[in-house]
């Protein structure tokens, strides 16, 4: 089964959808972008700011929920539908990892799940986005004669 994501075979009303996918995708990533550079102000600054980071993951990890829910009730290709499911994974193993008792201290894996979970939400977005918006990749070679 082949799924066709030509704009003028997308009916406009599933095209917004995607598009409101996309920004709230992007969000997203920009709320973990503020969260590593609060821990960042926490470490090494003040340690005040350390509430901010556990503020703002309380704050945006139901986007995860909202968008699990939503890639899989409009048309998105496989990949980004396992990208999307990865994400929550990944939100739910930072949970564990900081609030898990063990013998064995599970913390350590949170910084590293953190950066997977941070790569995986940018490739969300990239493909999000060309699957949205196309590609606007260009060939340098077509551009020859209008470079000298």
């Amino acid at each position: 089964m082949t799924i066709d994501f030509n704009f003028d075979s997308v009916q406009p009303s599933v095209r917004k959808l995607q598009i409101g996918f996309y920004w709230v995708a992007t969000l997203f990533n920009v709320c973990l972008i503020a969260q590593v550079l609060t821990v960042g102000l926490a470490f090494f600054h003040n340690p005040e700011w350390w509430n901010i980071h556990v503020w703002l993951v309380r704050g945006y990890s139901g986007l995860t929920a909202i968008l699990l829910l939503w890639v899989f009730l409009i048309e998105f290709p496989r990949r980004v539908q396992t990208l999307t499911a990865s994400m929550a994974v990944l939100l739910g193993l930072q949970f564990l990892t900081i609030h898990l008792n063990s013998p064995f201290p599970l913390a350590v894996f949170h910084p590293l799940i953190g950066f997977t979970l941070f790569s995986v939400s940018t490739t969300l977005v990239h493909r999000v986005r060309q699957t949205v918006f196309g590609s606007n990749a260009v060939d340098i070679s077509d551009n020859k004669e209008s470079l000298s």
